[in-house]
């Protein structure tokens, strides 16, 4: 099989790694991919722009011509923002199937609003919420709520839309910088104002295979399903202790170990049920993955937020866990058998730090070189997923504020978070910086 793989950070890197992995695959093709994919075995790098059948195309019209030129077998879409300008109809009428939601399953991620909206209508155990379009009035519902209080761009903001506001001067503040300041653009301009919520995150990807009886796809009867994998945690916040600013993900650990049965239970009946009913009673053309952001209150797990595709950076800390093939699995979401399909895990856990650099999630500089010590990294039995990396003049060189995570596994947590911070110190690139305490006591944010 030829597999395309959309996007260019850590989680596409470690997706790329996963399929090219199964021997019945013999090329993931990388749209654009990043200095990690351009050597990964089995991969290449396509960027559209410098494709001559893509000229005059740009985004995802450009994206849908490669994969349509290359001729894949089936397409992977990484991030957020293709699914919701409607990539996977695209390739659909192309003939190209695709993991990945249509349009109107990405809502769920692209519009907060709709999601609450779907969550209310379905029963899924969420915070209560009310949107806004008019700054005055979500004014005036803070000074009547007060704090703390859960602040939430309506749209897509590249996860510079929340802010959990702990005094009432913090939340006016954010609507003030959102709605009137314009910080955000069109997606802070309307607002989703919800509950604080007290507890512990958890993270809980899942794949997901729904097609309504219509023209989008053919009726899979009883066969829709979601499947939960195993428990993860991300560590947003940039130093130990969960302190400083909230960032896109400073590592992941998985399973997570504090998770009870009785939680998972009343996650299943309270969230993942009423999630897989509201897809089939909207319609939803829903055939990929699903991330449930979890938050365990003592009334039991609340769902925070969809995303519609897998996390970063849990994804490198969940996917070398997987002890089947990910491709077949892939193929199972697409052709409706995924009800039937052989999940096995790995006995054991991962441990995934990430290095970013320095002055992120503010200012930071790019253009420095990565040097990894490979012998010293697969003694650990480590992988190395890059984010924010690229090729320069044959150097692999940092390119973003993320720039990589060291996935390691263990027979025990201990084992697995020894190997990934060794990994760790056999990687350097100047200003690098790592939180020391990934998946330890205390490293968790309790809100």
């Amino acid at each position: 099989m030829k597999i395309a793989v959309i996007g260019s950070g850590g989680r596409e890197h470690a997706i790329s790694w996963a399929l090219a992995k199964s021997d019945k695959v013999e090329q993931v093709i990388c749209i654009p991919g990043n200095g990690g994919t351009a050597k990964e075995a089995k991969c290449t790098n396509i960027n559209p722009s410098d494709c001559d059948y893509a000229e005059g195309l740009t985004g995802i019209d450009a994206m849908v011509q490669v994969c349509a030129y290359e001729k894949v077998d089936f397409v992977v879409v990484g991030p957020e923002d293709p699914l919701a300008l409607g990539i996977s109809e695209q390739l659909w009428n192309c003939g190209i199937p695709v993991v990945g939601p249509k349009a109107k399953g990405a809502e769920l991620e692209a519009s907060k609003d709709v999601a609450k909206t779907f969550m209310q209508k379905y029963g899924v155990a969420c915070a209560e919420s009310k949107t806004f379009t008019n700054a005055k009035e979500a004014h005036d519902y803070v000074a009547q709520k007060g704090a703390p209080i859960v602040i939430k761009a309506d749209g897509l903001a590249a996860g510079k839309g929340v802010v959990v506001a702990l005094t009432e001067q913090d939340a006016q503040d954010a609507i003030t910088s959102f709605m009137e300041d314009g910080k955000l653009g069109e997606a802070g301009k309307s607002l989703v104002i919800e509950e604080y919520l007290s507890g512990v995150e958890i993270s809980i990807l899942a794949a997901v295979s729904v097609a309504p009886n219509d023209k989008c796809g053919q009726s899979y009867g009883d066969n829709v399903t979601i499947v939960p994998f195993v428990t993860a945690r991300d560590h947003k916040r940039l130093l130990d202790g969960a302190k400083g600013p909230n960032t896109g993900g400073m590592g992941a650990i998985a399973p997570v170990q504090d998770v009870t049965s009785e939680q998972l239970d009343l996650f299943n009946k309270n969230i993942l049920q009423p999630t897989l009913k509201g897809m089939i009673e909207e319609k939803m053309d829903y055939r990929g993955f699903i991330f449930f952001g979890i938050m365990l209150t003592k009334d039991g797990p609340k769902l925070l937020e969809y995303n519609v595709r897998l996390g970063d950076p849990e994804t490198q800390a969940v996917l070398p866990l997987m002890d089947f093939d990910f491709a077949d699995m892939c193929k199972a979401i697409i052709n409706g058998t995924l009800k039937d399909f052989d999940f096995k895990w790995k006995d054991g856990f991962s441990c995934a730090p990430v290095a970013v650099s320095g002055g992120y999630p503010e200012e930071y500089k790019k253009g420095y070189e990565i040097s990894i010590n490979s012998e010293t990294v697969e003694k650990t039995g480590t992988k190395i997923f890059i984010a924010g990396g690229k090729i320069e003049n044959d150097k692999l060189v940092t390119s973003g504020g993320r720039v990589l995570a060291a996935s390691s596994f263990g027979k025990t947590f201990d084992e697995a978070w020894q190997n990934s911070y060794k990994a760790l110190e056999a990687v350097s690139f100047t200003d690098m910086f790592y939180r020391k305490d990934i998946g330890l006591p205390g490293a968790a944010e309790s809100l």
